[in-house]
């Protein structure tokens, strides 16, 4: 087990009076890489959007370690979270379809003095000069139908936000059903590099995905929620085998 990354205390959220979030305390980020998994409602999403600030709680506590030095980033912006390293993967594609594939990854790895697209395309020949074999490296691990053009299919879109992520060299990776739309070859190839960077690199990753094959297959440590609370937490094989969880979401056929 590594260091926590995250700790989360007495975090709640309800939309029209139904809660939706209530977790009294929860540790991330402390065995590589994470599952959360639930049925759909369960509030996982909303439980990342909580964490990357993306929407603010209704009562509680986040602290990060960076460094395994406390830190509290419950009224920390959107963008200072991901300054710190917290990074997010989209559920929704989102992207500059005006952004060519090079491009979009010539603007994730521009430092912040170059964040504005103006001033990219002011010092695009320098960037591209510094940055040249980071993009070359992913153009070749991933296979684009068109690497000189635009990300063309929802499954390149979704590849492309995934490797945005990853260029930013984050310390917590949260991923939201970061397989869907992606063919099984590009599925393996996304895992493979992320259990590659959690092992080379400082960087823990949460999962939440509905494919339990990947879960299992990923995940050194899972968590299982429902109806907004963390319901049972521990290894693959206690998470398989843990009859609410049976119950509730998985069914015999994944024990």
């Amino acid at each position: 087990m590594e260091e926590k990354k995250l700790e989360i205390g007495n975090i709640r959220k309800s939309f029209g009076g139904r809660k939706v979030v209530d977790v009294p305390y929860l540790v991330l980020g402390a065995y590589g890489i994470e599952g959360l998994i639930g049925p759909n409602g369960a509030g996982k999403t909303t439980l990342m959007n909580v964490i990357t600030k993306k929407m603010r709680p209704d009562s509680g506590t986040v602290v990060y370690f960076p460094n395994g030095k406390a830190t509290d980033i419950s009224n920390s912006s959107l963008d200072e979270i991901a300054r710190m390293g917290i990074i997010r993967t989209t559920q929704i594609i989102q992207d500059f379809d005006s952004l060519t594939i090079q491009d979009s990854m010539l603007l994730s790895l521009a430092s912040p003095e170059y964040e504005r697209l103006w001033r990219v395309g002011r010092a695009e020949d320098k960037l591209r000069s510094e940055t040249e074999e980071e993009i070359e490296f992913y153009l070749d691990y991933f296979h684009f139908q068109d690497a000189d053009g635009h990300a063309l299919s929802a499954g390149e879109k979704k590849l492309l936000d995934i490797i945005r992520c990853l260029v930013l060299k984050p310390k917590f990776l949260l991923m939201d059903e970061p397989t869907v739309g992606l063919p099984m070859e590009q599925r393996e190839k996304v895992m493979d590099l992320v259990r590659k960077r959690t092992q080379e690199e400082d960087m823990s990753v949460l999962i939440v995905e509905h494919d339990l094959d990947l879960i299992w297959n990923v995940s050194q440590y899972v968590h299982f929620m429902a109806e907004g609370e963390i319901v049972t937490q521990g290894t693959v094989d206690e998470i398989r085998q843990h009859k609410t969880v049976v119950a509730k979401y998985i069914g015999e056929s994944h024990v």
